[in-house]
């Protein structure tokens, strides 16, 4: 829908927004924040999606499917990378798959932008996704905080796709033992926002050395905290901002 800072992708496509609170990765949820200012500023869309708890904004669980916004990436002629759902996650439960059917018929007919879904769903991403077709241009991924989803890994490494990523995203933890073959892409991130959990760079080179061992691009997305900018995103006076290649 819009133009995005998101150092990973180049624009976001919301025509599903709302979620829930499933893990410890979704305590501090930008999108939480961001739906509940964009209640407040009358954007119809969020209304509902929030709720106020301990003085911090909430996913209720209600969800909204957006039809309006289905085909708005046909309408950017620039091929361009897209974040799916950046305010939802598409293989929610309460996301119909025939309305996911229709997100894949638009990705579909859009074969010169890149789509990237990020899900902390990918077991029902399984049961859906091999009956629609294998596209060149849809990037999966699933989103790992430490240890306790490293199974999310194992269900995604299942699932067909062009190429399968990863985003430790928050990284709240350690993630040693996490299988990387079978995954093209990993990005990193430490949490980011006023109640920002702490992210130790051992962390981090951990995921750079199980990326390197088989062969997958890393990207060090940022090191988080209250001030993000402040404290940037170099990794051992480097960036990484390794892309993956395409098997489709």
């Amino acid at each position: 829908m819009a133009e995005t800072s998101i150092e990973w992708t180049d624009a976001t496509w919301n025509p599903v927004a709302g979620c829930t609170v499933l893990t410890a990765g979704c305590t501090n949820c930008y999108a939480m924040r961001m739906a509940a200012r964009l209640e407040a500023m009358g954007v119809e869309k969020y209304t509902g999606l929030t709720r106020k708890s301990g003085g911090r904004a909430k996913w209720t669980g209600k969800i909204y499917l957006d039809r309006r916004s289905l085909f708005v990436p046909t309408t950017w002629s620039k091929p361009r990378r897209v974040f799916v759902n950046s305010m939802s996650d598409l293989f929610h439960t309460d996301v119909p798959a025939n309305f996911i059917a229709d997100v894949w018929r638009v990705m579909a007919d859009t074969p010169r932008h890149t789509y990237q879904i990020l899900t902390k769903r990918p077991d029902r991403m399984m049961e859906i996704v091999p009956g629609f077709p294998k596209l060149g241009n849809v990037w999966l991924g699933t989103s790992v905080e430490d240890t306790r989803v490293l199974y999310r890994i194992e269900e995604l490494r299942r699932v067909p796709a062009a190429v399968r990523f990863v985003s430790f995203e928050p990284l709240i933890g350690s993630v040693a033992g996490a299988n990387l073959h079978g995954i093209h892409w990993a990005i990193v991130g430490g949490e980011s926002g006023p109640n920002a959990r702490f992210m130790d760079p051992a962390w981090v080179e951990e995921i750079e050395r199980m990326s390197r061992a088989v062969g997958t691009a890393f990207f060090f997305k940022q090191w988080g905290g209250k001030n993000k900018k402040a404290a940037g995103r170099m990794l051992n006076g480097r960036l990484y901002d390794e892309m993956p290649t395409s098997i489709a």
